[in-house]
C-alpha cells in the first residue's frame, strides 16, 4: 500500500474509531453504563428519519426557488441559514425527547456528555463507513481498465474523472473527513449540557430559552460552515470548526453543575478485592437484652 492509499485509509480508520475511544474513555471516567452512550446514538438516528425526509422534500425545492430569485450572495446567505435551522430544529428536539422520556431517571451533567459523544460518534461511524466504501471502491477501480465495464462514454469519462480527482488530492487534504469529526463531537456534547439544562433549571417558560439556545447555537454554526465553505474554502471551514471547539468546551464546563460522584467499592490494598462487609452475629440470651435496655 504505498503512502496515498495509507492515508486515506486512516482517513476513515479515524472516523470509525476515534468516537469508540471517546466512549470507552468516558464511559470508564464516569462510570457510566454504554447504554447512555447508545441512547445518544440513537437521537441521531431518529433525528435523521425525520431530518433527511424534510431537507429532500421540503426544504430542497424552497432553496431551488432562492437560488433562482435572489442575488448570489443574499441566496448564500438564506440558504445557509435555513440549512442550519432545520439541522438544528430536528437534532436538539431530538435530545430534548431524549431527556423528556428516554434518559428521565439520569438527566445528569455526566450523562449529558455520554449521550453527546454517542450522537456525535455515531455520525462520525456512518460517514466513516461511507468513506471506507469509496475507498475501497476506487482502490478496485484504480488499476483496472474502466472501458471493460460497457458503460456509455459519458459515463465512463465521469467515472475516469472521479478517480483520478481521488488519487490526485494532497495527501493532507484526505485527512480532512477525520479533522472535521474530531472538531464536531465537542459540538454535540455542549449542545447535549445545552439542552440538559431545559430539564435541571427551574421549571417554566424560561427553561426552553435553553432548548432555543441550542437549536440557535446549531443553526448558526452549520450555516457559517456552510457559508464560509462556499466562499472561502474548505480550510477556512475547519479552521472554523477548530475555534468553535474551545466555545464549546467553555460552555460544557460552564453549565457542569453539581452532582454526587458514583459509588464505587472499597478496595482492600493487601488484596485488591472489594471489602465485603457482613454484620456480627449476636447471640440472643438474658444478659445480652438486659445490655439493650434503656438506661
Amino acid at each position: 500500500m504505498d503512502i496515498g492509499s495509507l492515508i486515506r485509509f486512516l482517513n476513515w480508520f479515524l472516523m470509525l474509531v476515534l468516537p469508540i475511544l471517546l466512549g470507552i474513555i468516558l464511559t470508564h471516567k464516569f462510570r457510566i453504563s454504554w447504554r447512555i452512550w447508545l441512547i445518544g446514538a440513537s437521537t441521531f438516528i431518529i433525528s435523521q428519519i425525520f431530518h433527511l425526509p424534510f431537507n429532500r422534500y421540503i426544504l430542497d425545492p424552497i432553496l431551488v426557488n432562492i437560488q433562482q430569485t435572489l442575488p448570489e450572495v443574499y441566496a448564500l446567505i438564506l440558504i445557509s441559514l435555513l440549512l442550519g435551522l432545520s439541522a438544528g430544529i430536528f437534532e436538539e428536539c431530538s435530545r430534548y425527547g431524549m431527556y423528556r422520556w428516554w434518559l428521565k431517571d439520569n438527566r445528569s451533567w455526566r450523562s449529558a456528555i455520554i449521550a453527546g459523544a454517542g450522537h456525535g460518534g455515531l455520525e462520525s461511524i456512518i460517514l466513516g463507513v461511507l468513506v471506507m466504501l469509496t475507498f475501497f471502491n476506487l482502490m478496485a477501480y484504480r488499476n483496472i481498465d474502466l472501458s471493460n465495464l460497457n458503460l456509455p462514454p459519458e459515463q465512463l469519462d465521469l467515472a475516469r474523472q472521479q478517480i483520478q480527482l481521488y488519487w490526485s488530492l494532497p495527501w493532507y487534504d484526505s485527512l480532512l473527513g477525520a479533522l472535521e469529526r474530531a472538531f464536531t463531537i465537542p459540538f454535540h456534547i455542549a449542545a447535549s449540557v445545552l439542552v440538559l439544562q431545559v430539564f435541571t433549571r427551574k421549571p417554566g417558560h424560561q427553561a426552553f430559552l435553553w432548548l432555543a439556545l441550542a437549536i440557535s447555537y446549531h443553526a448558526v454554526m452549520d450555516a457559517v460552515v456552510v457559508f464560509i465553505n462556499s466562499e472561502w474554502g474548505t480550510y477556512a471551514a475547519e479552521a472554523f470548526l477548530f475555534v468553535t471547539v474551545f466555545v464549546d468546551i467553555i460552555i460544557i464546563l460552564v453549565l457542569r453543575q453539581p452532582e454526587p460522584e458514583p459509588a464505587s467499592p472499597i478496595i482492600n490494598s493487601k488484596t485488591n478485592e472489594p471489602i465485603v462487609f457482613t454484620p456480627a452475629q449476636i447471640e440472643e440470651s438474658s444478659d445480652n437484652l438486659e445490655k439493650t435496655r434503656y438506661q
